[in-house]
């Protein structure tokens, strides 16, 4: 697919598209008019990529634990410190204690849901 069908499918800018390939994290052939293409793959990756900057990590993190969202899984170790490992492990407990939140939101929603349909029909 070409870039302007993967910026529709996945809500991304162009731009940013391209931004993503200039830092590794998504790959385009190049067709023979110069055009990017590229695999139907890259719809899951580019939403995993905006989900983890939203998360807060820096796209070198993100670049590097990628493998780790396919299958088969290629992970490499290269650039694994002690700061990153530190920084992947704040991240892991503050998407913990959103996705704990988020969940207390949505069971909240379902006993208001109930109260104020049992209410309505009795």
């Amino acid at each position: 697919m070409r870039i302007g069908e993967l910026s529709q499918r996945t809500g991304t800018s162009r731009r940013l598209l391209r931004y993503y390939e200039d830092q590794g994290l998504i790959v385009a052939q190049r067709c023979a008019n110069g055009y990017r293409s590229y695999d139907e793959r890259f719809v899951d990756r580019v939403l995993q990529i905006r989900g983890l900057l939203d998360a807060g990590l820096p796209t070198r993190i993100i670049k590097q634990i990628l493998p780790c969202l396919d299958k088969p899984r290629t992970i490499y170790f290269p650039d694994a410190t002690p700061e990153m490992l530190a920084t992947l492990e704040g991240e892991r407990d503050r998407m913990s204690d959103r996705i704990h939140c988020l969940e207390r939101n949505r069971d909240a929603i379902i006993e208001y849901l109930a109260a104020v349909r049992e209410y309505g029909t009795g």
